[in-house]
């Protein structure tokens, strides 16, 4: 962890997140709809969560510009912040309305907004919201496809194990479908743009993993920190956010079915692959915001 975070900052985030004591499943069970399960890449609402308690306060705005069901901004209503989300899937702009008026329903008191549109052009889509927000929160995707949810020969009458709703979009102009340089081109757009709506010294906050290409373990924090410098963005702060759980000093794993399955194959091949205990959270502000302009 970097030393220009405020002190409020550090009482409250230590380097390790414990973000990941009940399985995802459960963090979410009566919180979200029923309907909104089936997104194959949803953030956990505990970081959501703890990131939006330790960088904002009760009545100030959150932005996710690529929302996906709406997490961050269910999350920021319920601890009485306003939240504005930009999704590119129709579909899935439909499912954070659901669960908006779900959270409203069960005594969420901030007042959010959503926008169906391509998150590159956020600057423009939410140009009223400019230079208002004190925190942008946010996570890439990692491909058009993902683990998903798992069918097991119990649940399908005997038959061989399956995937459903792993599908992240079938939608070609969808970043999700592009090649790595390609994401992080489109990605540093977002990120520019995004940080045109924060107030003078706002954070921006990415939740970010290493993936695999091809058998090849990617930085990609790393290379979203260099993409994000591109952009006149500073690393400030840099944490752990834990998928697992914590137990008596050890880690219980909250790995899918598929990533366990994966790993296995991996170290058959001599890969020395690991299951994702955490994902990286990067603390990104303006260097016109920082002392010395973020030298």
């Amino acid at each position: 962890m970097t030393d220009r975070v405020s002190p409020r900052q550090e009482q409250v985030l230590t380097s390790v997140l414990v973000t990941g004591q009940r399985p995802s499943r459960l963090q979410r069970q009566g919180r979200y709809t029923r309907e909104s399960m089936r997104h194959p890449g949803k953030m956990l609402p505990a970081i959501a969560s703890q990131v939006i308690s330790a960088f904002t306060e009760p009545g100030d705005l959150v932005i996710d510009p690529m929302c996906g069901i709406g997490t961050t901004l269910v999350e920021a209503i319920h601890l009485g912040r306003d939240a504005a989300g930009v999704e590119y899937e129709p579909e899935f702009v439909h499912l954070t309305v659901g669960n908006l008026r779900h959270a409203h329903a069960q005594g969420a008191t901030g007042t959010p907004q959503v926008l169906c549109g391509d998150a590159r052009n956020i600057a423009a889509i939410c140009a009223p919201l400019r230079g208002t927000a004190a925190l942008a929160l946010t996570s890439p995707p990692y491909g058009s496809y993902t683990h998903g949810h798992v069918l097991s020969g119990r649940d399908n009458g005997g038959g061989s194990v399956t995937k459903r709703h792993h599908r992240y979009s079938t939608d070609r102009g969808n970043l999700a479908h592009r090649s790595l340089d390609a994401l992080l081109e489109g990605f540093g757009q977002i990120l520019a743009g995004t940080s045109t709506l924060l107030r003078p010294a706002g954070a921006l906050a990415v939740t970010v993993r290493p993936i695999r290409v091809k058998g090849e373990l990617i930085d990609l924090p790393g290379q979203i920190i260099e993409t994000a410098a591109g952009h006149g963005l500073v690393l400030t702060g840099r944490y752990a956010a834990l998928l697992a759980g914590l137990r008596d000093r050890g880690l219980v794993s909250r790995a899918s079915f598929f990533q366990m399955l994966e790993t296995g194959r991996a170290r058959d091949k001599g890969i020395p692959a690991c299951v994702t205990a955490h994902e990286d959270l990067l603390i990104l502000q303006r260097a016109a915001d920082l002392p010395g302009g973020g030298r």
